[in-house]
């Protein structure tokens, strides 16, 4: 059993379908059926005919995506799909047959598809490790990642939502791999294990989120909250460790923290979604402190069930998952304590956008 990444599209214009639809696509719509194509020769042939212009490495590199679609990615194999129209979030699923081309699509870049069986819940990426998340940032649309025991750890993601880590080497699996030189030419055309990884904007932040989980763990986490809170205006009372009944932190505008609106914050650690309990558990001990406005942060994000009841207690309350978390954080890093800025050294830069 093998782990593949499948991405669905530069900006994932395809991933809603995929999912709705039970499909892995892969675009190359200037390509045509590949149901004929038994060797790898057979799709350099249409690779060739259809990028005349392109320089051999190119042409290398379409051909070894196509054949690996079309002939390497087996029954029961994990599909993984990093999601950019929900980041931070990943979706895994199963291959669920054979290669396909539907001619009937009138979306040609949707016609080469594998059926693939779909978790239902997406998984948040500050769940893994440096050295997974830096495999999974490879620049490739088709590609298996192989390094530190990738595929059993991404099995295990799939399950429980949290990375275990490499067994054989926790060094590497506490620490980002360093950048891998560009294929040679003289590379088969097939190869599509562990590709170069670019240093694009989602890699700065998956690093970043990492480190977050690696360095403030449960109550560290809560007084990070508390302290972006602060940059935003509030007074907070934090909570001391252990069980508060739904309350973290209590929060209020005004000298004292009793003005409006007053904000009552749950911060939840754990890696995976937290369900529709929660956010009941939280409303409750909003009723209880008669606070304004409720504040849910699930670094694992949450799942379908709460989010449908999330929407009818959007007028009172806010989710704040991995990602939200990160932008908040981003946004008053300069007015964070100094010590907690030294706790999460980041520097600004100005840096080419990849996707583009």
């Amino acid at each position: 059993m093998t782990a593949w990444v499948v991405r669905a599209g530069r900006n994932g214009e395809d991933e809603h379908w995929n999912l709705e639809q039970g499909r892995a696509t892969i675009g190359w719509a200037e390509i045509g059926d590949l149901t004929n194509c038994h060797s790898r020769e057979d799709v350099r042939a249409l690779v060739e005919a259809a990028f005349p212009g392109d320089a051999p490495m190119r042409r290398a590199n379409h051909t070894g995506q196509l054949w690996a679609f079309r002939d390497s990615i087996k029954t029961d194999d994990l599909v993984v799909m990093p999601l950019k129209t929900r980041p931070g979030y990943l979706s895994f699923g199963r291959c669920a047959g054979t290669y396909a081309y539907d001619t009937t699509e009138p979306n040609k870049a949707r016609r080469h598809h594998l059926p693939v069986t779909w978790q239902t819940e997406p998984i948040a990426k500050s769940g893994l490790h440096d050295d997974l998340l830096y495999m999974l940032n490879a620049s490739m649309t088709v590609f298996s990642p192989s390094r530190n025991n990738a595929t059993e750890r991404l099995n295990q993601v799939a399950q429980t939502g949290a990375d275990p880590g490499d067994a054989h080497d926790t060094a590497t699996a506490s620490a980002p791999l360093s950048p891998q030189p560009s294929p040679s030419l003289s590379l088969p055309a097939d190869d599509v294990t562990d590709p170069a990884t670019v240093p694009t904007l989602e890699a700065v932040r998956d690093r970043i989120r990492t480190h977050l989980v690696q360095h403030f763990r449960e109550h560290d986490l809560t007084h990070l909250v508390a302290q972006v809170l602060e940059a935003l205006g509030f007074v907070c009372e934090v909570s001391p460790a252990g069980p508060d009944g739904g309350v973290d932190i209590l929060a209020g505008r005004g000298p004292f923290g009793l003005d409006s609106p007053t904000l009552i914050v749950e911060v939840k650690s754990e890696p995976g979604a937290v369900g529709a309990s929660v956010l009941r558990g939280l409303h409750s001990a909003m009723t209880q402190h008669k606070a304004d406005q409720g504040l849910l942060v699930a670094y694992g994000g949450v799942t379908s069930p709460a989010k449908k009841e999330f929407r009818q207690l959007r007028t009172q309350l806010r989710i704040w998952d991995a990602e939200e978390l990160l932008n908040q954080l981003l946004g008053v890093y300069d007015r964070l304590p100094p010590a907690t800025r030294a706790a999460i050294p980041l520097k600004q830069a100005w840096v080419l956008d990849d996707d583009e």
